[in-house]
């Protein structure tokens, strides 16, 4: 009878702890990410058509356009 009685009264803590810990996990992982990553470049180039300019079949599928 006493397991039952320790393991029902322990449960909600038991569970927070595991919470807590599972939290703790995410965030070092997210951390170890980002580090690895490194900074985000942030690309200020807009990319927009020009609209002087008529849209051409040969605009659309050259694979090295700029």
């Amino acid at each position: 009878m006493g397991i039952h009685y320790d393991y029902k009264s322990t449960k909600s803590a038991k569970l927070m702890e595991k919470q807590a810990k599972r939290e703790k996990k995410l965030a070092e992982k997210k951390a170890k990410r980002l580090a690895k990553e490194g900074p985000k470049k942030i690309n200020d180039k807009q990319s927009t058509l020009d609209t002087s300019k008529p849209i051409t079949l040969d605009f659309l599928t050259n694979p090295n356009k700029e």
